[in-house]
């Protein structure tokens, strides 16, 4: 484990305070950086999540994610966890903490609009930070592309009828130009450099292993850029809202309090039914880290869409964005620590038998 794994959650806290202080000291940078956006995703941040996404892109091996569908429990569990129980839960988190238990500190007519940035939070599964905690936690590169994908494609048809039931309004309008750039940005461009690197390196292998090992040293080589990518991306977001986060402490605080329990209680209901279920860890980690983080650029542009740039609710979201990252890096460093639970398994994707081993 290198210098920077061992110790990340200390990096990451000193990239908190370096982006809270360059929002106080370069405000006009940090402006001008945040105004590089379309659709409200970020054109700087996505060249960061490039580098952070870039070495598991290299790392996918396409003759083994053919054979994702052998293994369909990490599959049913990611599923069912983000369409069936996480949007509805973080919708009763929210009707809990902001109608009875914070109602009386917020200002009366505004606890719908609280509500409604959390449920576009629990809406939407993550699409691009996933594989960076994929990576961090060692899980297989084949299966985390594939459950990207598919909650991808659900994301498409199901994200509006779920946000409208659960707002109880019926004019959700899906800003398709973030979902589609996004995808395109965070999925498509870093994995289509990723197979020609691993093209370009694997071409004269005599063999598989040989193949695997090429492509195993390239990414141990290039993995510390990409823990510098999130570190960057953690000072630009901090440094983004650096300004919102000192002006506005105990509001802060108030969203973030649902904002855990959720992440912490889906990722717990995820992981232990992998566990229970016998899913290798390497599918298990990256399953439960799917469900527990959000697409937050798609629930800011509908929240902004909805309801304004300055609304409650686009507010909710963006420190959704800020809740994140600390959080995930806590249940990387947990499901890390808990990997003996899980069956030893080097791939979750098993290599077709031979007729010897037949």
């Amino acid at each position: 484990m290198s210098l920077f794994e061992r110790y990340l959650s200390v990096w990451v806290g000193l990239a908190i305070i370096a982006g809270l202080a360059l929002g106080q000291v370069a405000p006009e940078l940090v402006n001008f950086l945040a105004s590089i956006e379309y659709g409200s995703v970020n054109f700087v941040v996505a060249i960061l999540i490039w580098f952070m996404v870039y070495p598991m892109m290299v790392a996918v091996d396409f003759s083994s994610l053919a054979r994702v569908h052998e293994r369909p429990k990490g599959m049913i569990i990611t599923l069912a966890v983000n369409w069936l129980i996480k949007p509805f839960t973080m919708a009763a988190l929210g009707v809990l903490f902001f109608e009875w238990v914070f109602g009386p500190f917020i200002q009366p007519g505004t606890a719908g609009q609280y509500i409604a940035g959390l449920i576009l939070l629990g809406a939407a599964p993550c699409t691009a930070m996933v594989f960076v905690w994929s990576q961090l936690t060692k899980g297989d590169p084949n299966y985390t592309l594939a459950q990207v994908s598919l909650n991808d494609a659900i994301m498409v048809f199901a994200y509006a009828p779920i946000v409208a039931l659960l707002l109880g309004v019926t004019d959700i309008t899906v800003p398709w130009e973030t979902l589609v750039l996004s995808v395109g940005l965070y999925v498509v461009i870093p994995l289509l450099a990723g197979i020609v690197t691993r093209v370009m390196m694997t071409r004269g292998a005599a063999n598989p292993a040989q193949a695997n090992a090429t492509v195993a040293a390239f990414t141990s080589k290039v993995k510390p850029y990409s823990i510098l990518g999130l570190l960057a991306t953690v000072v630009l977001l901090f440094g983004f809202q650096g300004e919102v986060i000192l002006s506005r402490p105990l509001v802060i605080v108030m969203i973030a309090v649902p904002l855990l329990i959720q992440s912490y209680g889906i990722f717990g209901i995820a992981y232990w039914a992998a566990k229970a279920w016998r899913v290798p860890h390497n599918v298990a980690a990256p399953c439960a880290m799917i469900g527990t983080s959000n697409f937050f650029e798609l629930a800011v542009a509908v929240a902004i869409g909805l309801f304004g740039l300055n609304s409650i609710a686009a507010l909710v979201t963006v420190v959704g964005v800020l809740v994140e990252v600390p959080v995930m890096l806590s249940l990387v460093w947990f499901a890390n620590r808990t990997a003996h639970w899980f069956p030893a398994e080097e791939t979750a994707i098993r290599a077709p038998r031979t007729k010897e081993q037949n």
